[in-house]
């Protein structure tokens, strides 16, 4: 059975690892639905330039930490079964998965919600670090350490 949250090689860890353990809880009956959110390496920067690749790194003891806290937080509302947080590190091609979020509870409301608060925490949280390998407007191969915007603050 998978941990319940935290960061792992890629290639350790997948979506049918995350489902399996949702799935394997002894409470798992309360479930009535489940929402997932996978992170994907996206092939533009936010200044429109083509990403070639992206690598993913943290800072593990406390990612972990981090990880595990967002979810016992969220896993005591009311009607939620399980929160899950597992965050992928190492080096990636546009439109591999970086990072599974799913959320268990009794009905879709409270799921949906869940959802979107745990994955909002864990961006602007975790420690954890991002460099891009993009191709600039002159053709020009460089690599950046980056930061994700603030979209809580321009969230409905």
């Amino acid at each position: 059975m998978a941990k319940h949250a935290g960061v792992h090689e890629k290639g350790t860890f997948n979506l049918q690892t995350l489902m399996a353990s949702i799935k394997q809880r002894e409470d798992c009956e309360k479930t009535g639905a489940v929402a997932l959110f996978v992170g994907v390496a996206r092939g533009e920067d936010n200044d429109g330039h083509k990403v070639k690749k992206l690598v993913l790194e943290a800072y593990e003891e406390k990612a972990n930490e981090i990880f595990e806290k967002i979810c016992t937080d969220l896993q005591r509302r009311t009607g939620i079964v399980d929160v899950q947080i597992h965050h992928l590190l190492g080096e990636f091609n546009v439109g591999e998965d970086l990072v599974y979020v799913a959320v268990a509870g009794s009905h879709r409301q409270e799921v949906f919600e869940v959802l979107r608060e745990a994955v909002e925490r864990y961006k602007h949280e975790a420690p954890v670090f991002k460099k891009e390998q993009i191709v600039d407007k002159t053709g020009k191969d460089t690599g950046a350490w980056v930061s994700e915007p603030n979209t809580a603050k321009n969230s409905p």
